[in-house]
């Protein structure tokens, strides 16, 4: 095997497992990040929720579950997918069938010229992410009293959601993570 064939089967190879990480990091795109956290509240319970309901409301959140008995209020809200990922990931699905129809035309050059119409399955990509993010997301709120003589106003919120909605309400809502404040 000569240094040249040598260089373009480990090119090959590297381009190869590049597409795999691509096609690993497309399917991560849509994937499920349902987390909870417990944050602390120091206002009454009925403003409090109140507060809450607006904000979800606001982000195109609508109540579809109340379960007094549990004090567990369930919100449903359809969440868009983002047009830059659904660019980008065609984009980078594009990128990586023009590397592997460079290194195919220099491998295999009667071959080569056919795996650039790979590049136009790049498409696909974007509507395969399009498609899989758009979805309902459910967000669980629970509210509950930790049982603190000292502060009867602070309530303990224990919330089930998609990792970027807490991360969102955690930035537009000060409240405090509960193993802050060392309990």
């Amino acid at each position: 095997m000569t240094d040249n064939s040598f260089t373009l089967a480990s090119t090959l190879l590297l381009t190869v497992l590049s597409l795999i990480g691509l096609v690993f990091f497309i399917k991560a795109s849509v994937k499920e990040r349902i987390q909870q956290i417990k944050l602390v509240a120091e206002e009454p319970e009925e403003s409090l929720f109140n507060k809450l309901q607006n904000y979800f409301e606001g982000r195109a959140y609508r109540i579809t579950d109340v379960n007094a008995a549990e004090n567990l209020v369930t919100f449903q809200g359809f969440v868009k997918p983002s047009w830059f990922m659904t660019i980008f990931l065609s984009v980078m699905a594009f990128s990586g069938f023009i590397c592997l129809y460079f290194v195919f035309s220099f491998l295999y050059p009667d071959f080569g010229s056919y795996s650039l119409y790979l590049s136009l399955l790049s498409p696909l990509t974007g509507i395969f992410y399009w498609r899989k993010a758009s979805k309902n997301e459910t967000v669980l709120l629970k509210i509950d009293d930790p049982q603190e003589p000292e502060i009867p106003q602070r309530r303990l919120l224990t919330i089930t959601a998609h990792r970027d909605e807490l991360k969102e309400l955690q930035k537009q809502l000060s409240f405090s993570l509960f193993s802050d404040l060392g309990s």
